[in-house]
């Protein structure tokens, strides 16, 4: 079965996570790490404290403080990580290697692999800091994708988030159907 990991970290737009997660095919087995800072965000943006994963099938919950969690070794194998959103704070400390938290580690374990990773970074606008580690990180192999909606996607929100979900999902190699460019 393949594997995913999904990051979420503390910036604003937290729910991406939650709806990229949401939107993974049933059949892959999903991996999710929720930052302390990204439970604080989604207290204050979805204006909820806890959040029902029961209808998610294949998906396991680890805590950001276990560095001993299955997907902190190289020795485990997983195709993809997202990280959706991810902070600059996040993205400042995977480009120096920094692995404090399940999240991070499991980030570094990605590009010390050679695995997919792929980073939702989402600030506005960037500094000249963030865009030297976006720019450090994509020589590594890693895919920056920001959370840039296209026009074409639609007028709501949903739409748009939809849109966002199906580039990140094409960017892993995943499958989802969604409104592209004619």
């Amino acid at each position: 079965m393949r594997r995913i990991i999904v990051g979420i970290s503390g910036a604003s737009g937290a729910g991406l996570g939650l709806k990229f997660l949401r939107s993974l095919p049933d059949a892959l087995e999903k991996y999710c790490v929720i930052s302390k800072g990204a439970r604080e965000v989604l207290k204050l943006e979805e204006e909820r404290v806890e959040f029902d994963f029961g209808e998610l099938r294949n998906l396991k919950l680890l805590e950001d403080e276990d560095l001993g969690a299955c997907i902190a070794s190289g020795s485990f194998i997983c195709e993809a990580m997202a990280v959706i959103p991810c902070s600059c704070d996040s993205l400042a400390k995977i480009a120096c290697g920094i692995s404090d938290t399940l999240l991070l580690r499991a980030a570094n374990v990605m590009i010390k692999e050679n695995r997919k990773l792929l980073l939702g970074v989402r600030e506005m606008p960037f500094s000249v800091i963030a865009l030297e580690n976006m720019l450090k990180l994509s020589r590594l192999g890693v895919v920056i994708a920001p959370p840039i909606f296209g026009y074409y996607a639609g007028r709501s929100i949903e739409e748009v988030e939809t849109l966002l979900v199906g580039k990140w999902c094409d960017s892993l190699g995943i499958a989802y159907d969604y409104k592209r460019w004619r």
